[in-house]
């Protein structure tokens, strides 16, 4: 992502993750989370371009937005570390944990950041 710049955010094929994807807007951030390798938050991405149709879609169904990458997170936040957290108690990342895409409150964002070094 860093590499190219701006990368479709493609793949998504969880109804709950299309309409979180349906809502973000062009200046929106969102966390860039591994979820297979160290299952942490390793970045803060941009939104710059709404939803449109996933060109990976065998079905007009599913969407996806662009993202740029607006840097990498000083120190990773595990999703170890957040379970831990009671703050976290009600973070559909903790309560769901199979969503590839979810909000994220302006206090948990707050809260992660701190967590993981991140000023911007």
């Amino acid at each position: 992502l860093v590499a190219n710049g701006v990368e479709p955010w493609t793949g998504v094929r969880s109804h709950a993750g299309r309409n979180h994807l349906k809502a973000m807007r062009p200046g929106d951030r969102a966390f860039f989370y591994h979820s297979n390798i160290g299952k942490q938050i390793v970045g803060v991405v941009e939104v710059v371009r709404a939803a449109y149709p996933d060109p990976t879609a065998a079905t007009g169904e599913w969407v996806s937005v662009d993202v740029r990458a607006v840097g990498p997170m000083p120190r990773p936040v595990g999703l170890a570390a957040i379970k831990a957290d009671p703050a976290f108690a009600d973070l559909a990342l903790v309560r769901q944990g199979r969503l590839s895409v979810l909000p994220v409150s302006p206090a948990h964002w707050s809260r992660i950041c701190d967590m993981g070094g991140w000023a911007g």
